[in-house]
């Protein structure tokens, strides 16, 4: 070894490169002028290569990352792909109509109906499908009742967030892959939170639809109203069955219908969160099995099967593309052991009272790196090294990655760098400005309070 070698092999040297590393991989992702596949394969690459490491040290290096994220892979392919299935079949369509019509038309009903259609849209964890079938089916509802659009998607906006604490969806898999612990494991630590989350979203939704009662009730009473008070919840509940139908069409598949079909979609779904939550199965083999039997259950000619596969193919491999590039990150960053070093080096920076609580205090600054850092950035290269950092005082990587989870998840579909969330701002006709004026505050607020919750419960330990 040379002393060129020794000196970028060294503690400091691989302080710096490490860190590099992060520095010039967040870079790249929040202009975002490459795909994040490219950029954390070759970024790392060129870090090892300039640390000294040879083509064959690289290779070992991946091998160890792809083993901690390839099951994680393997969720993600077939669990988008299955609960694309699900939406193919339109299983969700009669209770997005059943939640319209039970609102009545009164504001606050509209309000707590929009947080349940937008959970149970987000099932599949997929924020383009959420916002794509919730928000043509309420903002004919909102316009009509004079209520805002922004109210609208600040609620989706937070119901879709907490849903996203689901194994299958990014955030969790993208965690999971980097505390080398499975997506069910993590989200078995942090389900009670997310319950507790659930109710908090029905409290918010409650406050906003409130507020724009009083709003609308002021409204009536100026020039400026125009329209009547009268909503045909029903005729709207229509419209959306009939959008529904056209999508169905225009996929052009034939499909097993009939009540038994929905029914069978209905049990296996249950059957499998059983599966998924007892943790006596990893979420993988879960997923491909249910996938391959709601091929068959509900398309009996295996060319229609075929085609599904490749519909919803581009989404899945697009996930399994940026996992499989992280275990280039992640393995170069963990092997070569410049992740250890950034950590021993902000050990010696911050005091111990800091240090022991990193994680807690990035994680209640959650919402406002997300308007920062793109998902991939912050639980690539923000979470190791808190990880990596807080280990040295006991602290347990689950522990770690919960509370950077719990206060960064509420805020998904606030930031810009949020692809599903500029579909759901051109669906809605509003402005992203005017969206993260309403919904960062209600979005960073809640995110504290998710993080001393769970402080309080002993789950960031």
């Amino acid at each position: 070894m040379d002393s060129f070698t020794e000196t970028m092999q060294s503690p400091g040297g691989l302080t710096a490169i490490g860190l590099g590393i992060i520095i010039v991989t967040v870079g790249i992702l929040l202009r975002g002028r490459s795909n994040p596949t490219v950029v954390m394969t070759l970024v790392p690459v060129v870090g090892a290569i300039i640390a000294g490491y040879g083509i064959k040290s690289i290779g070992e290096f991946y091998e160890s990352g792809l083993g901690s994220v390839m099951n994680v892979v393997v969720m993600f392919i077939f669990a988008i792909i299955y609960f694309g299935i699900l939406s193919d079949t339109g299983l969700f369509t009669p209770l997005v109509k059943g939640l319209i019509i039970a609102t009545r038309g009164n504001v606050i009903l509209v309000a707590l109906g929009t947080a349940a259609i937008g959970m149970v849209v987000h099932l599949d964890g997929a924020g383009a499908t959420t916002f794509l079938i919730t928000i043509p089916a309420l903002l004919p509802l909102y316009k009509a009742m004079h209520m805002s659009r922004y109210v609208l998607l600040a609620i989706v906006a937070t119901a879709a967030s907490v849903m996203n604490m689901v194994p299958w969806a990014g955030p969790i898999g993208r965690a999971a892959s980097v505390v080398d612990q499975t997506p069910v494991e993590l989200w078995q630590h942090i389900l009670p939170l997310q319950g507790i989350a659930l109710v908090l979203v029905f409290v918010i939704a409650a406050l906003l639809g409130l507020k724009e009662q009083r709003r609308i009730a002021k409204l009536r009473k100026t020039p400026e109203f125009v329209g009547t008070d009268d909503v045909d919840v029903h005729s709207l509940a229509a419209d959306f069955i009939a959008r529904e139908k056209e999508k169905q069409e225009e996929i052009g598949a034939q499909m097993r219908t009939g009540r038994w079909v929905t029914v069978f979609n209905i049990v296996l779904s249950v059957a499998m969160l059983v599966l998924l939550m007892s943790g006596w199965i990893e979420p993988g083999p879960v997923f491909l099995v249910g996938t391959a039997i709601a091929l068959v259950v509900n398309f009996p000619l295996s060319g229609e099967q075929a085609d599904t596969l490749k519909r919803h193919a581009p989404n899945a491999l697009s996930m399994a593309g940026v996992i499989l590039a992280a275990a280039m990150f992640l393995g170069v960053l963990n092997e070569s052991g410049m992740l250890e070093e950034i950590a021993l080096s902000l050990l010696h920076i911050l005091p111990d009272s800091v240090g022991s609580q990193l994680h807690v205090i990035v994680g209640l600054l959650g919402v406002p790196l997300d308007l920062l850092t793109s998902t991939d950035a912050y639980y690539f290269s923000v979470l190791p090294v808190v990880q990596e950092t807080v280990a040295s005082f006991g602290v347990s990587g689950s522990g770690a990655a919960a509370a950077l989870i719990i206060g960064n998840i509420i805020g998904t579909f606030v930031s810009p760098f949020s692809p599903a969330l500029w579909l759901a701002i051109g669906l809605s006709g509003g402005t992203i400005g005017k969206h993260i004026k309403l919904t960062f505050p209600i979005a960073w607020a809640f995110g504290i309070v998710m993080v001393l919750i769970a402080l309080a419960m002993g789950l960031t330990a």
